[in-house]
């Protein structure tokens, strides 16, 4: 065993866990000993678990040694964001007025993660109300991307990010509403997979009120990771049923084999943003790498991606003023309250009854999605079009917000029509920042979005490691 056990995926960890060459008590030690070395500085994990984590990783060795039936994530370290019901822990949102809001009760993806055997070690920052695409609350303060400290770390789940990519445990949970497990991989340089609408369950049993339709039908929960193949291992843990959710679907991982070279509808439609070039490089290169490991890749634009991303902010800010307004006027930092003046201006919400009527429409977005699909089951595209922004580009000032928007519909237009995307890294760029693409699966292919992310893993590698030797 050459890495250290922080170092490790969990993949790995738990090879060497069945092997008897290393401990649960060792690895969540030396997690825990690397938290203390570099999470002050940026401020990923707010909750630590410690005394916690060492008393389950004694009782995770007990049970391997006693020959107790064990889960597939038996003794791993992992992270879980602050806005998920975690029993006996606060679920604040980065809210300092929800601070006190203690769960009494798990969320289904914790249930999961821990039936599986997981080892929860802190718990991760996010932004206030988990809306914005940088992490940053008056609670616990800037999470710092630990590639360049002027930089965004990505939200909502910039704290899981931060902590995946810095070693803090090889697995982070995290969610998805407009970008939040994708944009913090994309920042971080690691790997993260949006899955389909009902394919992992979601609820917070300490929310006071259900949530609006629309979010109900675009928010899901996930994981990030350094690699593809964890990626992979805990998803499929967090999709287990849970029946608190009404819109879990008892849908296969894998699903049917496609005879013949997968189609891959390649796209650097750029919709009149000034798209980094580093950025449509690395497509090139990726489009290449697919090419020669046997995916038909044409070049061909699908359906339009900033026209639904448009309308998703539209309707989902809709959403938001007539259900979350008053909390945000009541809890809310004056920065947060700026940044959604910007969104509102910049994306001017749905009124109720224009709401309704993109509800409907929504099915029209869908269904070309689904026409395109049936002969392109994938689909590369670029992510986010700037490699990074400042870490408050969104509260500087209304054309910066629109910039990060517009730069940002990649990201949004697929929380709208619900279906699968990953997210990795490709490469660096000239000053060593991470390069990302999106792989857009059919609904519920999950499976071949990861396929194909694999095959991209296997020809440029991980970059986890030039970050731990900066």
């Amino acid at each position: 065993m050459t890495q250290e056990a922080w170092q490790q995926s969990a993949t790995s960890l738990i090879n060497n866990f069945n092997n008897g060459i290393l401990t649960s008590e060792e690895a969540v030690e030396s997690v825990l000993n690397r938290v203390a070395q570099v999470n002050p500085p940026v401020n990923a994990i707010v909750d630590e678990m410690g005394q916690q984590a060492r008393q389950k990783a004694k009782d995770a060795d007990l049970a391997r040694k006693n020959g107790e039936s064990l889960g597939p994530l038996h003794g791993v370290p992992i992270t879980i964001k602050v806005n998920v019901d975690v029993a006996g822990h606060s679920t604040d949102n980065g809210v300092v007025g929800l601070k006190d809001i203690i769960a009494t009760q798990n969320s289904p993806v914790v249930d999961n993660l821990l039936k599986a055997g997981a080892i929860i070690i802190g718990r991760t920052n996010t932004p206030e109300f988990s809306f914005r695409v940088t992490t940053i609350n008056e609670l616990y303060g800037r999470t710092v991307n630990p590639w360049n400290k002027n930089l965004m770390a990505g939200g909502s789940s910039g704290g899981a990010g931060v902590a995946v990519a810095m070693g803090m445990g090889p697995i982070g949970h995290g969610n998805d509403i407009g970008g939040s497990l994708r944009i913090p991989a994309a920042f971080n340089g690691v790997a993260t997979i949006r899955p389909s609408l009902g394919r992992v369950p979601s609820f917070n049993p300490s929310q006071p009120a259900e949530r609006g339709i629309l979010s109900q039908l675009a928010s899901v929960q996930g994981v990030i990771a350094r690699n593809i193949a964890d990626v992979r291992l805990a998803t499929q843990v967090c999709m287990q049923e849970d029946s608190r959710d009404p819109w879990w679907v008892p849908v296969p991982f894998n699903g049917p084999v496609i005879n013949g070279p997968i189609k891959v509808a390649f796209t650097k439609e750029s919709y009149g943003y000034d798209i980094d070039p580093e950025i449509l490089k690395a497509l090139d290169n990726t489009a290449d790498i697919l090419s020669n490991a046997g995916y038909d890749v044409e070049e061909v634009n699908p359906p339009s991606v900033k026209e639904i991303s448009d309308f998703y902010m539209h309707l989902l800010l809709g959403e938001v003023k007539q259900l979350t307004q008053q909390a945000i006027d009541t809890l809310g930092s004056e920065q947060i309250k700026k940044v959604f003046e910007f969104y509102y201006e910049t994306q001017a919400p749905f009124s109720p009854s224009e709401y309704m009527a993109a509800m409907a429409q929504r099915t029209a977005y869908t269904r070309a999605w689904n026409l395109f699909q049936d002969q392109y089951p994938l689909v590369l595209s670029p992510f986010i079009m700037k490699k990074n922004f400042p870490y408050d580009y969104d509260a500087q000032g209304l054309e910066q917000c629109r910039d990060l928007l517009d730069a940002s519909c990649y990201s949004f237009a697929f929380n709208g029509l619900g279906l699968p995307c990953s997210v990795l890294p490709v490469g660096l760029s000239e000053d060593g920042l991470p390069l990302s693409v999106q792989i857009i699966g059919k609904r519920f292919r999950e499976d071949l979005c990861l396929d194909a992310a694999q095959a991209i893993e296997q020809k440029v590698g991980t970059f986890t490691e030039t970050l731990w030797t900066k």
